[in-house]
């Protein structure tokens, strides 16, 4: 008897340390988002210092451009915890009736970690289990989807992996639509933000992610909801979009942002505690809301062209051209404005490559080269400089003309 309650004591210890390093999204920290937030200052007009935070890696980017404006080893592939979720729900959305109803199977029912409670034989819509997914981080809620959509998890995965490689991510890999810790389950900072930019473009994702609170119905019966982001509703322009947590990512959060025509997304990954990713996340918008300005680069970059073409225009040289008349214009600059840092704004320069020797005839919105907008040595934009009216060759109409007209002269000079 001695001996089995020792080996029943350690198997209990093992099935807890199991439990916990699979749990997801289980934070029993508690945290006053308030008081937090009324711990930062505005120190818009002291020296521009960058955040320091406690988060393994981070990002802050412009949703416009998808440029950086702050980076922690952004291009560091991490974990990612129920910040998966974004893909899983994005696939659904894309793929899905969201209308169709569902019976969890036993397998979706007996998923561990943060749950939504399902059980084998429940029914319940495909949105409510979107709303089960993203605001209580159901990974049951999660499984179902998968196993609908993708057959089993496996398949499901391959969607989301053929998804990542259609947006680019290439440093982003999955394995499950949870996020609970795998070895080939993996992001970036920055390709975290790629995809929360993209998925919030669907206006679907964006009302889901954006909810606070939401009763769905489950088997016929009402089930109240809360949004597990905490910076939603008590930071001022936040308006998603999802947390995650496991043992191996530790604490995770992607936020949306927007004040004053400035558009962000901010990323933590594997923050300590979830204290830290919220303050991580505070400091980092902060920085942005108080130190960056919205730049009018369209305007930039027309003045500086209309000063390089009065110095350049009479060097264009058109071989045998009926005119040596050029019209220019520019093209494909799809960024008007930008958030810049206020210490930074001067630092803007623009580059012009530009073809000047031309054999006619020349074709109308002909492409003869780009401008490079840089600012402190970092590429802001490009765009295309094009030749907007057609010139012809001259031919032998030309040159008869202009021999007659020589005949003529001539002439009149005899007679006078």
């Amino acid at each position: 008897m001695k001996r089995i309650i020792p080996i029943f004591m350690f198997f209990i210890f093992i099935s807890m340390f199991v439990y916990v390093s699979f749990a997801d999204d289980i934070d029993n920290e508690t945290i006053d988002v308030s008081t937090e937030l009324n711990s930062f200052t505005d120190t818009s007009t002291e020296t521009i210092k960058e955040p320091d935070v406690n988060s393994r890696a981070c990002v802050v980017i412009d949703r416009k451009t998808n440029s950086v404006l702050f980076g922690k080893n952004e291009n560091t592939k991490k974990k990612m915890a129920s910040t998966t979720k974004i893909m899983t729900a994005t696939i659904i959305i894309e793929k899905c009736n969201l209308s169709d109803t569902i019976e969890i199977s036993k397998k979706a029912a007996g998923t561990g970690g943060s749950r939504l409670g399902l059980k084998t034989g429940d029914k319940i819509t495909v949105l409510d289990l979107l709303y089960g997914l993203m605001l209580r981080s159901g990974n049951d809620a999660a499984v179902a989807l998968a196993e609908y959509a993708g057959g089993d998890i496996n398949g499901f995965a391959e969607l989301m992996n053929a998804k990542a490689l259609e947006l680019g991510l290439t440093n982003t890999h999955f394995e499950t639509p949870h996020g609970l810790d795998s070895n080939e389950h993996y992001t970036t900072a920055y390709e975290l933000a790629i995809l929360s930019n993209y998925a919030l473009n669907n206006p679907t994702f964006a009302k889901i992610v954006g909810t606070k609170n939401y009763t769905i119905t489950i088997n016929g019966s009402p089930k109240a909801l809360s949004n597990t982001n905490e910076l939603l509703g008590n930071m001022e322009g936040v308006y998603g979009i999802k947390t995650g947590f496991t043992n191996g990512a530790n604490r995770c959060l992607v936020t949306a942002c927007k004040r004053n025509n400035i558009d962000i997304i901010c990323v933590v990954l594997g923050a300590d505690t979830k204290k830290f990713r919220t303050i991580d996340s505070i400091k980092l918008i902060n920085y942005v809301f108080n130190n960056f300005v919205v730049y009018d680069l369209e305007s930039f970059v027309n003045k500086n062209f209309e000063d390089w073409k009065k110095d350049n225009l009479n060097t264009f040289i058109i071989n045998k051209g009926l005119s040596q008349d050029v019209l220019l214009n520019i093209e494909n600059l799809y960024i008007s404005k930008v958030p810049i840092r206020k210490d930074l704004i001067n630092s803007f320069e623009m580059k012009v490559e530009c073809q000047k020797y031309f054999k006619a005839p020349v074709k109308g919105n002909s492409s003869i080269g780009n401008i490079v907008i840089s600012n402190s040595g970092k590429e802001i934009a490009k765009c295309n400089i094009s030749i907007m009216n057609n010139i012809d060759k001259k031919n032998s109409s030309y040159y008869f003309i202009y021999l007659l007209k020589n005949i003529s002269s001539i002439f009149q000079k005899n007679l006078l």
